[in-house]
């Protein structure tokens, strides 16, 4: 058979993707993350297919079934004990009973007066205009939010649909995803040892990505509220999840959290459990990410930290929560692509010099 090449034939060709992708593109986080999570999954899927031979509609539906009662149910539950705090202790800031402009007051009075003087330089230290800009910012979020009450509904609706699209999508990842990527492997223009390159690559920024970023951030999350509780902080969950979140950012981590209520704790004369909140982050919450991210990833990105870093954020700046993600894997691809290119063109020189 003719291969397909004429110019025409490929201007239809790229038109007719572009056009798949417009198509696809209201709901690219849901295609997203069923590809991030079959490719997280797809041994789990492995497994229970090698236990029933021939059955790959069951073993795609044992997974997705796994997925949802391991994954989505405790993030669901999560997020509604997670709207219910956020929403209390923001009718409490709102109603005067938690005073954020008293506790920074508390902080400086326990200050040492060249510290206070060195603040003052900088302006740091007019309490009433910080009491003044954080009343004036409750009042207007609340009257942005009252009117948006239907739209806040409709994102709900729009992300069950999302919700809905991604797991039906990872049904059929699960069951036919080694054909699915054989298929654009024999589709991709390039020889057999790139397209092995780009593709392996792929797999490993997806998994050092979830499993080294995500879980880390869980679990450094979940120590960080866990301590904030027992020390009767308000909102521990909220709290909890700040930092998980700023634990997804290299270089940043939960410590952007925890090292405040310290100091406010040492400040205020709550010295033992200042120490004590000190030490559990540094022992334990700080070391979890030495300890669990090369356990469950090793080096798979093989990505300098800084382009980590870069990417993430500049990833999370362009697409949302997703480019934490998408990020990191466009640097990635960005940096074999170019280790390929070079590698094309010292193949012919070297073979040159052997034959000098």
């Amino acid at each position: 058979m003719r291969r397909i090449d004429e110019p025409t034939f490929l201007l239809l060709l790229f038109a007719v993707t572009l056009a798949f992708g417009w198509v696809l593109y209201p709901f690219y986080g849901a295609v997203l993350w069923a590809i991030i999570v079959a490719v997280i999954f797809a041994p789990v899927n492995r497994r229970l297919l090698a236990s029933m031979p021939g059955r790959q509609n069951l073993a795609a539906l044992l997974t997705v079934l796994l997925i949802i009662a391991m994954v989505i149910l405790p993030l669901a539950i999560v997020a509604t004990s997670l709207v219910q705090e956020a929403t209390s202790l923001f009718g409490k800031i709102q109603s005067g009973e938690y005073d954020l402009a008293r506790y920074i007051q508390r902080v400086f009075d326990a200050l040492p007066a060249w510290t206070v003087g060195w603040l003052e330089r900088f302006n740091l230290t007019n309490l009433s205009g910080l009491r003044e800009t954080l009343s004036s910012s409750l009042m207007k979020g609340g009257q942005i939010l009252a009117p948006q009450a239907l739209t806040i509904g409709m994102n709900t609706f729009e992300f069950m649909i999302s919700l809905g699209i991604m797991l039906y999508l990872l049904f059929f990842l699960m069951r036919d995803g080694r054909a699915l990527a054989e298929s654009i492997k024999e589709a991709v223009p390039l020889r057999a040892d790139q397209k092995s390159a780009l593709f392996s690559r792929f797999a490993d920024v997806v998994r050092a990505t979830v499993k080294g970023g995500v879980l880390v951030a869980m679990v450094q999350g979940a120590l960080g509220g866990l301590a904030f509780w027992f020390l009767g902080v308000h909102a521990p969950l909220l709290w909890a999840v700040l930092m998980a979140f700023l634990s997804l950012v290299p270089a940043i981590g939960a410590g952007l959290v925890w090292v405040p209520v310290a100091i406010y704790f040492l400040a205020t004369g709550a010295i033992w459990q200042g120490l004590g909140l000190i030490a559990y982050g540094v022992l334990v919450i700080g070391l979890v990410d030495n300890l669990l991210r090369p356990f469950l990833v090793g080096k798979d990105t093989k990505l300098p930290d800084y382009v980590v870093l870069i990417s993430t954020l500049g990833g999370i700046d362009v697409f949302g929560l997703n480019g934490f993600v998408l990020g990191p894997l466009i640097a990635a691809i960005f940096m074999v692509s170019w280790e390929i290119f070079v590698a094309s063109r010292r193949v012919p020189r070297d073979g040159a010099a052997g034959d000098a």
